[in-house]
């Protein structure tokens, strides 16, 4: 069986007191995950902090002009948004943002899609929200397609359902041939994932290893219909941690970070945390990307030094 890959997603924004400390501690942490095995970094693309993460008013940093700035103080580690809301930026400009940062880290990004859902945020920010999820959809793959376009094109016109652009120019193109890797996040069984099917050179599924296997398992019956391959499309899942050596400093810990009884994620001691990884490889996921609840750096040292090489 081939080595599984893991990354690191970074929810949370919160290190230490002083919002003028953010970019300094995250920094080191992507420059860390590059130096300690990890192949992925990626940053939500929000403006507000969604709910199983903390508190809509914590601080708060945009997601691609942090990758940008992390661009050029990495070297090896992809970056990504896990994911982009189709709506928050026109799809031109977007696709010319992203190619501004394949640029600027050599080649170095996947460029993470989705259909956008937090209500909330739209309202407070001003974007409009299209209550049907379906339309969601159909819009982020008019986008995936009309950014593909403006990647490869020396002119792109698109006259699309909902997007276009007339004769435009995108120089200089991403680094990456044919193109930036396109991950669409996303679990939707009858829509997103046949649009990562028909578009995606990656998907981003969440839950348990049986629910992530049952996905991978709906999306290989999508490629069927769509005649795609399914072995050329990057399988990935998404967990929140909270690792300890041992149940005693587990108890204690919990405790420390107030990890919430119903958590999302998985709290675990080394061995226990070790187990699931082996059945998220079981079901198939080829790289796991993982985030420390509340940045514990202990979670990613312990992942780091005693889980990832169990699996080398």
């Amino acid at each position: 069986m081939s080595a599984m890959k893991f990354g690191i997603h970074n929810p949370s924004w919160l290190f230490g007191t002083d919002p003028a400390g953010i970019f300094d501690a995250v920094k080191a942490k992507a420059q860390w995950a590059e130096n300690h095995g990890f192949t992925w970094f990626s940053v939500m693309d929000h403006l507000i902090q969604i709910g199983n993460v903390g508190a809509p008013d914590e601080p708060f940093m945009e997601g691609w002009t942090m990758l940008t700035a992390l661009a050029a103080v990495t070297s090896r580690i992809r970056l990504a948004t896990l994911v982009s809301s189709v709506h928050y930026r026109n799809p031109a400009m977007l696709a010319k943002m992203a190619a501004g940062v394949d640029q600027i880290s050599r080649g170095r990004l996947t460029f993470g899609i989705g259909a956008g859902w937090f209500e909330a945020e739209y309202r407070q920010y001003g974007f409009e929200f299209p209550p049907r999820p379906a339309v969601r959809i159909r819009q982020m793959e008019e986008a995936v397609a009309l950014i593909v376009a403006m990647w490869r094109d020396k002119r792109t016109t698109f006259e699309g359902k909902y997007f276009r652009v007339k004769d435009a120019i995108l120089e200089p193109k991403p680094v990456q041939k044919p193109h930036p890797p396109i991950m669409i996040g996303g679990g939707g069984e009858q829509l997103t994932l046949r649009a990562v099917a028909r578009r995606a050179d990656a998907c981003n599924v969440g839950g348990s290893p049986d629910q992530v296997r049952h996905k991978y398992e709906v999306l290989k019956r999508h490629c069927e219909v769509a005649g795609r391959n399914y072995d050329e499309i990057e399988r990935t899942n998404i967990i929140s941690f909270v690792i300890a050596r041992d149940e005693a400093t587990l108890a204690a810990k919990r405790e420390r970070l107030a990890v919430p009884a119903a958590f999302y994620g998985f709290a675990g001691t080394i061995a226990q945390v070790t187990d699931l990884v082996g059945k998220y490889r079981d079901a198939g996921v080829q790289l796991l990307i993982s985030s420390a609840y509340k940045n514990d750096a202990e979670t990613l040292e312990l992942l780091a030094a005693d889980v990832m090489p169990k699996f080398a």
